[in-house]
């Protein structure tokens, strides 16, 4: 899927659950992720270090855990990484806030996942 399909998807997603009162109520989608503090983040550029990345997302909770994948046989970075959050909280506002941020005129992705395992 497109990632500003998606980004757009989620936004429509949290106005729907506003508008119903569902929001920060056991019927919310964010509910799905509240066993996992690790968010996916893609889009980004190849020239951010793991210190870029957790400046900016370390404005909205403290992050435990950061990696930034990179290519095994060149060292370079792929362009996304896991991080993971001291709290729920944080994972929350980090895909609520930062989903959809242009940088260096890419689109960044922030998603909940609850398949990483470090």
């Amino acid at each position: 899927m497109n990632p500003m399909t998606n980004v757009r998807n989620t936004e429509k997603l949290n106005e729907r659950e506003l508008e119903l009162g569902l929001a920060d109520t056991n019927q919310s989608w964010h509910n799905e992720f509240i066993s996992s503090a690790y968010v996916f983040v893609g889009g980004l550029s190849y020239d951010l270090t793991e210190g870029d990345i957790i400046t900016v997302f370390s404005q909205l909770g403290e992050i435990l855990d950061i990696n930034l994948v990179h290519d095994k046989s060149t060292g370079a970075s792929k362009g996304y990484a896991f991080l993971a959050y001291e709290d729920q909280c944080s994972t929350d506002l980090a895909v609520d806030n930062l989903n959809g941020v242009t940088d260096a005129g890419r689109v960044i992705r922030v998603q909940p996942t609850t398949d990483y395992r470090p």
